[in-house]
C-alpha cells in the first residue's frame, strides 16, 4: 500500500504554447575519447544554432546545470563564439530532470523580456574521467556527506545497487520477470542500431542474449544498466511568434511539470521503492497541455536502468501500477508499432541504455526530430511527444507538440 503524501508537484504557471524549440544539436556520442567537456558543449551549441538558422550573436539567454562539473557559462559562450552582448543566465537547465523543466524557465524569461533566444546545453566527459579514475556518475553519491556516512559504508552504493533493490521489490510485489525488463533493453538496442549517432549502433541484442548476459547485481544484468559516455547536446528556444521565422519547423512546448519525492537523494529513505514522482508530475503536465496518455505518440524516458524506465511508464499513466512488465513485452515499444497499432514508441534513439549517457538532453532532441519528421527511426504520424525526466527523488514531464 502506498504511503500518504510521499511527494508533491511544484506549482507552475501555465506556459503552454508560449515557447518553442527551434534548433537542436549534439556532438558525436562516444566511449572514452579524451575530449574537453566545454569544447563539446560549444560544438553542440554551434550545431543547434545552425539548425535553427540563428547566429551566436542572436543568443541572449543561456541555461545549464550548476554544480555539475564543467558546464558552459556566459563567459565560456563569449570566449568560444567571440560575442560580447549581455546574456541572461539560469543554472536551472542542463539535463536529467532539468532537460524537461528548462523550457518553463525559458518561457518565464521570455515573458519578462530578459532574453529572446535561449540555449539549453549539457555535456559530460564521464567515460574519459571514469577510465582515468577522476570522476564519473558515482562521484556525487560517494562524496555527498550523508551518503558517504550512512549509505556507502553499508555497501549501499553505487547506483546499480539502488536500482537492483527497486527491481527486486517490483518483482516481489507485482511478479515482474527478468524477460520483461529485458524487453526494454532489447527495444533500446533495436533503436540504437537504427540510429547513426548511437554508441551501441553496431551491437545487436536479442532477448535470448539479454537473458544470457552476466548478472551485475541481482536481478540486474549488464544490459539493464546505462552507458557511461562522452558527449554534449543543446537545444534553442524562443517565443512562439519568433519561432515561425526560424529555419526549421518549430516544436511547441505544450506542458511542463516537476515533482519531488520527500526521500531526497537518499535512496535508502525512499518511501515508495517501486514508484517515481512521475505520479505527480505527469498528470500536471498533461493538464497544462490538455492531453491524456492516450494522446502521446512518442515517449522518451530517462532510463538509467530498465527498472527505472518500467516504473515511469506505469507512473505516467500508460498502464496500471504493477502491469508494466506485461505492457512492455514483445514489440510494443518499437518505433515500428505506433499507438494506432497498440504500441508505445519508446526511446526511439536508444536511450541511456544504448544511445548515450548525456543524461536525458538527447532524449528531448530525439523528440524534436520525431515531431519534425527527421528522426532516424521515424514514428508514423507523430504529433505529441513526451519526455520523462528523472533524478532519483525528482522528476519532470515535458509535453511537446508538432508546430506552434
Amino acid at each position: 500500500m502506498r504511503s500518504a503524501a510521499w511527494g508533491d508537484v511544484t506549482a507552475y504557471e501555465t506556459i503552454g504554447g508560449e515557447v518553442a524549440i527551434v534548433g537542436v544539436g549534439e556532438t558525436e556520442q562516444t566511449a572514452s575519447s579524451g575530449r574537453d567537456p566545454l569544447a563539446m558543449q560549444a560544438e553542440a551549441i554551434a550545431l543547434a544554432l545552425q539548425d535553427a538558422g540563428l547566429r551566436p550573436e542572436d543568443v541572449d539567454g543561456l541555461m545549464f546545470r550548476g554544480g555539475m562539473g564543467d558546464q558552459f557559462s556566459a563567459a565560456a559562450f563569449h570566449e568560444y563564439f567571440g560575442t560580447k552582448g549581455e546574456i541572461w543566465v539560469s543554472t536551472e537547465g542542463g539535463a536529467m530532470t532539468w532537460a524537461g523543466t528548462a523550457p518553463y524557465e525559458a518561457a518565464l524569461a521570455l515573458r519578462r523580456g530578459q532574453a529572446s533566444v535561449i540555449v539549453n546545453v549539457f555535456g559530460v566527459a564521464w567515460a574519459t574521467q571514469s577510465k582515468a579514475g577522476t570522476g564519473g556518475p558515482g562521484e556525487y553519491h560517494r562524496e555527498e556527506a550523508f551518503k558517504a556516512n550512512l549509505e556507502v559504508p553499508f555497501g549501499f552504493y553505487p547506483q546499480p545497487v539502488y536500482f537492483a533493490m527497486m527491481a527486486q521489490r517490483h518483482m516481489h510485489d507485482y511478479g515482474t520477470t527478468p524477460a520483461q525488463l529485458g524487453a526494454i533493453a532489447v527495444s533500446g538496442r533495436l533503436h540504437a542500431n537504427g540510429h547513426p549517432g548511437a554508441v551501441l549502433r553496431n551491437k545487436s541484442l536479442t532477448l535470448e542474449e539479454y537473458l544470457a548476459a552476466p548478472m551485475l547485481i541481482d536481478p540486474l544484468r549488464v544490459p539493464d544498466c546505462c552507458l557511461i559516455s562522452d558527449g554534449a547536446a543543446a537545444y534553442v528556444m524562443t517565443s512562439a511568434d519568433r519561432a515561425k521565422d526560424c529555419a526549421k519547423a518549430p516544436v511547441a512546448v505544450l506542458g511542463v511539470a516537476e515533482a519531488n519525492d520527500h526521500g531526497e537523494t537518499f535512496f535508502a529513505q525512499h518511501r515508495e521503492f517501486t514508484t517515481s514522482a512521475q505520479v505527480y508530475s505527469a498528470p500536471a503536465a498533461y493538464r497544462m497541455a490538455g492531453i491524456t496518455p492516450a494522446d502521446v505518440d512518442v515517449l522518451a524516458i530517462y532510463d538509467p536502468f530498465t527498472i527505472a524506465a518500467l516504473m515511469q511508464i506505469e507512473d505516467m499513466g500508460f498502464c496500471q501500477k504493477g502491469e508494466g512488465g506485461a505492457f512492455v513485452e514483445g514489440d510494443r515499444l518499437s518505433y515500428r508499432r505506433p499507438r494506432a497499432k497498440g504500441g508505445l514508441p519508446f526511446n526511439t534513439h536508444g536511450g541511456l541504455l544504448s544511445h548515450s549517457y548525456v543524461l536525458g538532453i538527447s532524449h528531448v532532441i530525439e523528440l524534436v526530430r520525431q515531431l519534425r519528421g527527421e528522426a532516424a527511426n521515424q514514428v508514423e504520424a507523430a504529433h505529441i511527444a513526451v519526455y520523462g525526466g528523472f533524478t532519483g527523488g525528482q522528476t519532470s514531464t515535458l509535453v511537446l507538440g508538432k508546430g506552434v
